[in-house]
Formats: structure tokens, C-alpha cells, sequence
């Protein structure tokens, strides 16, 4: 890469951290709080990523997704999950109408997944027929019905909302499902001083008008801007180890992982690590990824790609908690990329 090109990528790559934050300030006149989560989902949303959002209820993560929406000038799809949902309720379904003559076709009637943006909230509430149906909307981005494939508008998001699987009424997502997720973020209960002024932007009538802050276009060069963050081999070798560990054969599984894990993180944990720590290197002004990038994205990366063994969910084994004991036990292979 020549000199001039290389001036190019540094100048999209500032753009690309103006831009960014510009996002996060205008979803913060909506949002209190939650800074950290704001950015992760950002973070996926650039990366090409789907978001699962846990917490309870409450606590404004249907309207987080909605807020995001909106900045982001995306057409938005929305799927309230319940036990009666039903497939065709998500992807659409083929009814019969009539053309100008009376004849009767036909017509394939498109579900909300056919958005930029999905919100599907409450995912959990849904039964696991209706869950397996978002499997090939999130991972290849279509709908195949009446064998006919149709290819959902780009850029394509999913942000789901659940709730913790010990509430009632709950299904736990199937482990494939779980891993085409790239983020799994939780949502925290907001703090005294957040709650305080909760209270005093939403006890009125009126909501904020906000600015769309970025067009689908430009999410689309930003995504292909990120592919060309340079990622040096120890530190794609050091994710690798990060991901290998955290399965209980691994020579690096530390003993947590031995005693506790049934399955591993999958070579899609791989991908969320190297992917997420590109947009992580460039918000902090960089432009190559450092060991920091990786481990700043690991328990969002690999926290709902740990399957815990029996013993594991009797004991109610934290696998944030697993994670930080990899990060503390896999050597930083080379000082100089730390």
C-alpha cells in the first residue's frame, strides 16, 4: 500500500471516530446511562453483527433498540415474542389474492424481518419452533419459502431482547442460535443518580426529536472500512488461544473451564474477538489492533458461547467470571503488541 492510499485509510478512519461518536451523543439525548452498552452495540452493528440484550424488565432495552434505529435512519421491523408465535408470524407467509382479472395467485406477504433493522423482542418467551426460524435470517440473511430464496435488504441487524431464563415463561435459546449472536451484552439495573434523571425525561409528554445521525450507505463503506484494519499474527494467534481455552480439553483451559465447561466457544467467538477489536483499535485512535483491542470484546464475545456442564449450572457458575481467569492465564505472546 503506497503512501497516499495509506493518508487515505488514516483520514476514513478519522472519520470513521467522528462519526461514531456523533452516534453515541445523539442516542445519549434519549438514553440515560448505559454508555458502555451504547457502544457495544455499535461496536457489532459495524462489524456486521447481531446483538442479544439481557436484563429484566424495565430497564428500557426495547427503547435503546428503537433509539438506535432512529439516529441510524434504518427502516425498523419489530416482533413482540410470545408462546402462541408462530413462524410465518416472523419470516411471512404465502396467501391468496387476485390480479386485475379475477385470477387467483398466489402472493408471498413479506414478515418484518424484511428491515434493516429487527427487533425481536423478548426472544426467550418464544417456543423453540419459532426461535429455529430466525437461524437462517440472522446467519445468511435470507428467507427461503415455497422455494423461493429472498434476500433480506442491506445493511441487516437483529437486536434481541431477553429476559434471565430463571423468570417464568422462559425457553432458553438453543446453543446455535446462541452462537449466531455476535455480542451478548447485560443489561445493568441503572444506579441512583441515572434513575434520578430517568425520572425527569420521561415523566413528560413528549419524547426527544432526535437527528438521524448516519444513512445505510455509509454504515455499508464504515463496515468495509473495518475489514482493512491491519491485525498482526500474534495477536490473531493470542484470540486463538483465548478461544481454545475456554474448552475443558485445552492444554490453557484453566481448571475453572475443566471442571465447569461441557462445550467451548465456537470459531464464530474467533471472529466476534478479531472483528470487534478492530472497532475498539480505531475509537482509540489507532490503526492496527493490540492485545488491549481483544480483551477489551472477550466476555461480550465469548460469554454466550460457554455451554456450562451440569455441574456448572448447579453451582451457577459466572462465565464472565471464567473468561477474566483465561485472560489472566494465557501469556501475552510478544510485548511489544500488548
Amino acid at each position: 500500500m503506497n503512501t497516499e492510499n495509506i493518508e487515505r485509510l488514516e483520514d476514513r478512519m478519522n472519520v470513521f471516530r467522528t462519526r461514531f461518536k456523533g452516534l453515541i451523543d445523539e442516542i445519549q439525548r434519549a438514553m440515560v446511562g448505559y454508555d458502555d452498552i451504547i457502544a457495544d452495540c455499535l461496536k457489532a452493528l459495524f462489524s456486521q453483527g447481531h446483538v442479544l440484550l439481557e436484563g429484566v424488565p424495565g430497564l428500557g432495552k426495547t427503547y435503546l433498540v428503537r433509539v438506535i434505529s432512529k439516529v441510524l435512519g434504518l427502516t425498523f421491523g419489530r416482533i413482540q415474542c410470545t408462546p402462541d408465535l408462530m413462524p410465518a408470524d416472523i419470516l411471512g407467509t404465502h396467501i391468496v389474492s387476485e390480479d386485475a382479472k379475477g385470477r387467483r395467485t398466489f402472493q408471498f406477504e413479506k414478515g418484518p424481518v424484511f428491515k434493516h433493522l429487527l427487533l425481536v423482542d423478548e426472544i426467550n418467551r418464544a417456543t423453540p419452533k419459532t426461535q429455529a426460524a430466525l437461524l437462517e435470517v440472522m446467519q445468511e440473511r435470507c428467507v427461503t419459502a415455497g422455494g423461493e430464496r429472498m434476500v433480506l435488504p442491506t445493511p441487516f441487524f437483529v437486536l434481541a431482547t431477553q429476559n434471565p431464563i430463571e423468570m417464568e415463561g422462559t425457553y432458553p435459546l438453543p446453543e446455535a442460535q446462541l452462537d449466531r449472536f455476535f455480542f451478548k451484552l447485560r443489561v445493568p439495573f441503572p444506579k441512583g443518580g441515572d434513575l434520578v434523571e430517568i425520572s425527569r425525561r420521561t415523566t413528560r409528554f413528549t419524547e426527544p426529536d432526535l437527528d438521524i445521525v448516519m444513512h445505510g450507505p455509509e454504515i455499508l463503506e464504515f463496515q468495509e472500512l473495518l475489514t482493512n484494519v491491519p491485525v498482526a499474527d500474534p495477536v490473531t494467534e493470542y484470540a486463538a488461544e483465548l478461544v481454545l481455552a475456554t474448552h475443558a480439553d485445552s492444554d490453557n483451559a484453566p481448571d475453572m473451564a475443566r471442571r465447569y465447561v461441557a462445550y467451548g466457544a465456537s470459531p464464530r467467538g474467533m471472529q466476534a474477538l478479531i472483528r470487534g477489536a478492530r472497532v475498539s483499535c480505531l475509537l482509540d485512535g489507532r490503526t492496527a489492533v493490540s492485545l488491549d483491542d481483544v480483551k477489551a470484546v472477550a466476555k461480550q464475545a465469548l460469554r454466550h458461547r460457554v455451554i456450562l456442564n451440569f455441574e456448572g449450572e448447579a453451582e451457577s457458575v459466572n462465565v464472565d467470571r471464567l473468561v477474566d481467569e483465561i485472560l489472566d492465564k494465557i501469556p501475552t505472546p510478544a510485548k511489544g503488541i500488548a
